[in-house]
């Protein structure tokens, strides 16, 4: 999608977990400020679902990794000449760090991404150090032999919260972004402890790198006041203290009043987000050979 004859770059979103591509405003947002963009479904996700599979479920994310690198390069395809930057949120967050870390180095078609704007990023699990230490411990015994056992079956507040047929502001398919939540299974847990080691012991991503995150945490709690207003889902103290590791050039992000997907929030976090964002690309995005009087020639003719 793209409002501009000559885009200055070209954005793929990825989604996280419980989660699929339906951010119309989103893509709206950035083909106003003259940006081309695509979404990708990644496997065993939204339209990527496949009757038997376990909805979301990988072993490692690496799989998921492979798709965003297949769908990376199918935009380049489209947009040989232009910068890439990937928006990426919560654990789709996690697979675009890790995707961009492995593509450092490469070039061409497989090159990582020129920008990478990371929404909520999923780089630590909640709870105390004891707490996490000892689940991750359980989960690695676990996994080989029930990897498909659920941790945890709850209801997602959050998700119920954001739905239009509940009161809420965004109309979305509940059937592939659940409401009622989708179990928490062991062998993708340990998936996602593994990806977060690795953060842990720090990534090298060579592009810049935006970190944005709501200005509190609060719990996913039907009686949480502040529903609308936090990131019931991520501790983002953790996500603050993980993203430095990520690479050489991060720059943090704080959108008061922001809940997990910050381009879900309402209405003046929304655009505070959003103007964040863009705002940063343009200081950090180099301008395509030609962008601007190709820009002129457009506005000439209109």
């Amino acid at each position: 999608m793209t409002n501009s004859s000559a885009p200055r770059a070209a954005v793929l979103h990825v989604h996280g977990y419980n989660d699929y591509f339906f951010q119309d405003h989103l893509a709206r947002a950035f083909a106003d400020a003259g940006y081309a963009f695509y979404a990708v479904d990644l496997r065993g996700a939204g339209r990527s679902w496949r009757a038997g599979q376990v909805p979301h479920y990988v072993s490692d994310l690496q799989e998921q990794a492979t798709d965003v690198a297949q769908a990376a390069r199918a935009v380049r395809a489209e947009h040989p000449d232009l910068p890439l930057v990937v928006h990426a949120h919560s654990t789709g967050g996690l697979t675009a760090s890790l995707w961009a870390h492995a593509h450092r180095r490469a070039t061409g078609a497989a090159a990582g991404p020129d920008a990478l704007v990371l929404d909520a990023p999923f780089l630590d699990l909640p709870g105390s150090p004891l707490t996490r230490g000892v689940g991750t411990k359980v989960v690695d015994t676990l996994a080989p032999l029930s990897p498909l056992a659920p941790l945890k079956r709850e209801p997602s507040w959050y998700a119920t919260h954001l739905l239009a047929d509940n009161g809420g502001r965004w109309a979305f398919d509940p059937r592939l972004k659940r409401p009622e939540g989708l179990p928490v299974r062991v062998g993708w847990m340990r998936a996602v402890r593994r990806a977060q080691a690795r953060v842990a012991q720090g990534l090298a991503i060579s592009g810049p790198v935006l970190v944005a995150v709501s200005a509190a945490s609060g719990p996913d709690a039907a009686d949480n006041p502040h529903l609308d207003a936090q990131d019931t889902v991520l501790d983002v103290g953790q996500i603050v203290a993980a993203a430095p590791r990520l690479g050489k050039d991060v720059t943090l992000l704080r959108v008061r009043g922001g809940v997990h997907d910050l381009s879900l929030s309402a209405d003046a976090p929304r655009r505070a987000y959003l103007a964040g964002v863009l705002q940063w690309l343009d200081a950090r995005l180099p301008r395509p050979a030609g962008h601007e009087a190709a820009q002129a020639r457009g506005g000439a003719a209109a």
